[in-house]
């Protein structure tokens, strides 16, 4: 095998605040099965490591220039690359990433025009379509740690950690996978140390409503919930992207001081033929360089044409919870992708896979960029 599986591994340029990289145990695991592993210089240097901390785990791994990465048969990157450096893998390369097909079919065109293959590591899934790569508990608790403190801030009289206020009203939209882990962050306001501390205070916690998207569509239901909502959370799963679950007018129901907190990070798209807006319409997109928006912040003003912001609230948006964290966030994915890796390697590379094969392959092929197709509903 060995010389034979040749994957690189770029750095993330996605903003200053993206300092995840592959941990050296990582890196480690995938050079002991043979493979030619490509590191960019000073890989994992915004978290602190060296190459000297890759090379103590695997002398064999080779430090290159940037495009060198993407030269390779194989490359891995946990955040999708700009279209810049998506034209700098070669045709019949494998590009191993977060693609979001269903929601970012430019994307998928791109790629395809590139003639390259790909494995979506959020398609990645098993037999009953539960993913095999996520950090949900990360994007949930990250997402209701920050949303808790910018309410903690604003909260009105007589303050939010007063044993005389009501409990907090937290609404939850969706009961998906993220949402089952959101509902145990909120009960603890994202911070267990938080909780704590307020309960043996005798503080009032919190009361967590959980609305399904199927309810979410009635009016006559949802504005007194609103009305009631100190922290709305959107962590949804829509079949229709090109429609908001909450439409901006229905934001002028929420209290001044309520904050919204947006964990599906779907992007704005103000194209006719397939639009695609945020399930809070009216939100800033956030990265990790800014994910806290004041009701002032130009942000509001900078959002495309077809999009309302006429109401606003505090808003805490991600795009990449899990970032705030970078260590745990690598080590958790790290563990997730080495059997992947292994059995990829094991078969000779992406165009062995067999769909109907063993338990991992039948999970890497599902995932790939050749077996996607965009739901005709979309």
């Amino acid at each position: 095998m060995e010389g034979r599986f040749r994957i690189g591994l770029p750095s993330m340029h996605a903003e200053a605040g993206e300092r995840r990289a592959f941990l050296p145990e990582f890196v480690a695991s995938i050079a002991r099965r043979g493979a030619r592993v490509f590191l960019e210089h000073g890989y994992g240097g915004a978290m602190n490591y060296s190459a000297a901390d890759y090379k103590k785990l695997a002398p064999q791994v080779e430090f290159v220039s940037h495009e060198e990465t993407y030269a390779q048969d194989y490359v891995l990157v946990l955040r999708c690359p700009g279209d810049e450096d998506l034209a700098l893998l070669r045709p019949g390369a494998c590009l191993i990433s977060m693609l979001h097909y269903p929601t970012r079919p430019d994307r998928v065109e791109f790629l395809r025009s590139l003639k390259v293959e790909a494995i979506s590591l959020d398609s990645v899934k098993d037999d009953n379509g539960r993913r095999l790569v996520e950090n949900l508990r990360a994007v949930a608790w990250n997402g209701v740690e920050v949303a808790f403190q910018v309410l903690r801030s604003i909260y009105p009289s007589p303050g939010f950690e007063s044993p005389d206020r009501d409990p907090i009203r937290v609404t939850l939209l969706g009961s998906g996978a993220v949402g089952m882990q959101v509902a145990q962050a909120a009960v603890r306001y994202g911070d267990e140390g938080v909780w704590r501390d307020l309960a043996a205070r005798g503080v009032p916690g919190v009361q967590v409503t959980v609305v399904d998207y199927d309810t979410t569509r009635f009016e006559k239901y949802m504005l007194p919930v609103l009305a009631q909502t100190d922290l709305l959370i959107d962590a949804t799963q829509r079949p229709d992207p090109s429609r908001p679950v909450i439409p901006n007018s229905w934001v002028a129901y929420l209290p001044a001081h309520a904050v919204l907190l947006d964990l599906s990070v779907d992007p704005y798209k103000c194209d006719p033929a397939a639009p695609i807006v945020k399930g809070i319409e009216g939100i800033p997109q956030g990265n990790l360089d800014q994910y806290i928006f004041r009701p002032d912040d130009p942000a509001f003003d900078n959002l495309p044409g077809c999009v309302s912001s006429t109401h606003r609230r505090h808003t805490v948006s991600c795009y990449s919870w899990p970032g705030i964290h970078p260590k745990q966030c690598m080590r958790v994915y790290g563990l997730q992708l080495r059997p992947l890796l292994r059995k990829l390697m094991e078969k000779g590379g992406v165009q062995n896979l067999n769909p109907e094969g063993s338990f991992f392959e039948r999970a890497l092929s599902r995932a790939l960029l050749s077996r996607w197709e965009q739901p005709a509903s979309s």
